[in-house]
């Protein structure tokens, strides 16, 4: 079960996170075609009942860029395919642009309360990207954690006036997937976390860790990651398994876009 994640679908500024519309839509006709796309909820059910007929593949976005419901959305709304949309609450309340843009002179709009609420209502599960697309092998806090999880969720879900049931990790590295972090998702309600460095969903995995991969505008690597190699499903890496919160600084620099996506 392959679960993609894409960032910005857009013609204009490129960036590394950024695919354009005709290649977005060259990638949903090829899923398709060759893949059963089910939901979140769907993988989850299939990895705990033991049970995937056949190879099948999940769209879900980042962050929350305004771009992305002018052709992306429509577009899987149109097909009724089922997407789970991330957003950075923070981002959202503001309207500011996300930092990493700014970072290259090149900020971008948001997307509105309004707009979200107008695709929840149109079939696209709404779901937690942190409120400030936070790095969380920088957090060393009991309090930062609640406020980028826990606090953020009671918010995105009083904006939308839904639940909020799914987490993305920010950069989604193994080194973000902390035990604490996860641990406060399953406390405050979320019933499954997200991750983003590049790795299959398997039968005998855990369902509540919902392995992703970057959709990649290159056409031929997009088509081998969704082509089963065990190769890369044996270098997939261990989780951290201990864990402390603290107070301390620290000096571990921040992963960036680039170093995510290229993994």
């Amino acid at each position: 079960m392959s679960v993609l994640f894409y960032h910005r679908v857009a013609d204009s500024i490129p960036n590394p996170w950024t695919i354009s519309n005709r290649e977005f839509e060259r990638q949903v006709d090829y899923c398709r075609e060759h893949f059963e796309l089910i939901s979140l909820e769907e993988v989850q059910h299939r990895l705990e009942s033991g049970h995937s007929p056949r190879p099948t593949a999940t769209f879900t976005f980042d962050d929350g860029y305004a771009e992305n419901c002018a052709f992306a959305l429509p577009l899987l709304i149109r097909h009724r395919i089922p997407c789970t949309y991330f957003v950075t609450t923070a981002n959202v309340r503001t309207g500011e642009p996300f930092e990493h843009d700014v970072r290259r002179n090149a900020p971008l709009p948001i997307n509105t309360v309004e707009q979200l609420r107008a695709a929840a209502d149109a079939g696209i599960e709404m779901g937690l990207h942190t409120a400030n697309h936070v790095d969380f092998n920088q957090v060393r806090s009991i309090d930062h954690l609640q406020r980028e999880i826990v606090d953020a969720k009671a918010d995105l879900e009083s904006m939308l006036d839904r639940p909020v049931r799914y987490l993305a990790v920010p950069f989604g590295m193994p080194e973000q997937m902390r035990p604490a972090v996860l641990q406060t998702a399953r406390d405050c309600g979320l019933i499954g976390i997200c991750s983003a460095y590049g790795a299959y969903n398997l039968i005998g995995d855990d369902s509540f860790h919902i392995r992703r991969f970057h959709g990649d505008p290159e056409f031929n690597r997009f088509r081998n990651w969704l082509t089963f190699d065990n190769r890369k499903n044996i270098r997939r890496p261990d989780l951290p398994t201990s864990d402390i919160l603290d107070d301390s600084d620290d000096e571990t620099p921040e992963v960036t876009y680039e170093e995510c996506l290229s993994t």
